[in-house]
C-alpha cells in the first residue's frame, strides 16, 4: 500500500519596499512616515488580508538573533517604535494570527559592486551601468507614484504583480553585460545575489513542517528568486501574495 505523501507547504512571498528607508541599497526610494496615523491604518488594512491565508509561521527579513531578541519585547510592549516591515508587517501579522513562530531567515551576503563599477569605468562600459541605472530609476519612480496614489496596499500589489517581479530580475541581468576577456565583475555580483537568496531560501525550507502555511515579509528585490526556490522544491508550493492583498 503506497504511503500518504505529507502536506505541502503553502509559502506565501510578500515583497516590500523598506518602509523605515535605511539606505542601504544603491537605489532607494523615498518614503514618508509609516508611523503617521493615515499610514498605520493602511499596513493594519493589509495585515488583516493577509490573515486570511491563515499562516503558522511568518519569516521576516531580519537575522534569526535579531528576531529572537526583538520579537518577545514587540509581544509585551517594551519594542522602541520603528517604521521597519519586519515589524510593521511581520511581528503585526505573527501576532494578529497567533503564529507558531516569527522566525529571521536573513543572512549578509558579497555584493560587489565597487569593483563592478570600477571595472566598467576602466574598460569603457560606463555607460551600460548608467543605462541600467536609468531603468532602475524608472521603476522606483512608479514605485513612488503607486505609494503617493494608492498607499501602503497599492505599492505592494505592483511590487507583487508576477509580470513585475520578472521585469525587476532583468535589472540583476543588466550586469552580466559589464565583463571581458581580463575579468567578469557581473558575474561576481550575481553570484554572491544568488548565493545570498539560495541561502535565505535553505533557511526557510529548514524551519518548515509538513502543512505549513509560511509568509515571508521581503524586500522585493529578493522575490525572484525566493518565489523561484519555492516553486522548484518539491512538497512546496507558491501562493500569489495578490490573491490576498487588499485591492486599491
Amino acid at each position: 500500500m503506497a504511503e500518504t505523501p505529507p502536506a505541502p507547504v503553502d509559502v506565501m512571498i510578500v515583497g516590500t519596499f523598506h518602509m523605515a528607508n535605511p539606505g542601504r541599497d544603491i537605489y532607494n526610494l523615498k518614503v514618508d512616515d509609516m508611523l503617521a496615523p493615515k499610514r498605520q491604518a493602511e499596513i493594519e488594512a493589509v495585515t488583516k488580508t493577509l490573515a486570511r491565508f491563515r499562516p503558522n509561521r511568518v519569516a521576516v527579513e531580519w537575522s534569526a538573533d535579531d528576531v529572537e531578541r526583538q520579537y518577545p519585547r514587540y509581544l509585551d510592549g517594551t519594542l522602541a517604535p520603528t517604521a521597519s516591515e519586519r515589524v510593521q508587517l511581520g511581528f503585526r501579522l505573527g501576532r494578529l494570527v497567533g503564529a507558531k513562530g516569527v522566525y529571521g531567515v536573513d543572512v549578509d551576503g558579497d555584493f560587489p559592486y565597487p569593483e563592478l563599477k570600477a571595472y566598467a569605468e576602466a574598460h569603457g562600459q560606463a555607460g551600460l551601468l548608467t543605462e541600467a541605472g536609468k531603468k532602475i530609476m524608472r521603476t522606483l519612480d512608479e514605485e513612488q507614484a503607486a505609494l503617493k496614489e494608492h498607499g501602503v496596499a497599492g505599492i505592494l500589489r505592483l511590487l507583487n504583480d508576477p509580470a513585475r517581479i520578472a521585469a525587476d530580475q532583468g535589472h540583476y541581468r543588466d550586469y552580466l553585460r559589464i565583463g571581458g576577456k581580463d575579468g567578469q565583475p557581473g558575474v561576481d555580483v550575481l553570484t554572491g545575489w544568488y548565493r545570498r537568496n539560495l541561502t535565505i531560501c535553505a533557511n526557510l525550507i529548514q524551519l518548515a513542517k509538513p502543512g505549513d502555511r509560511i509568509v515571508v515579509i521581503y524586500g522585493a528585490g529578493h522575490a525572484f528568486l525566493l518565489r523561484q526556490c519555492v516553486t522548484e522544491t518539491p512538497g512546496f508550493r507558491l501562493v500569489e501574495a495578490n490573491d490576498y492583498l487588499p485591492r486599491t
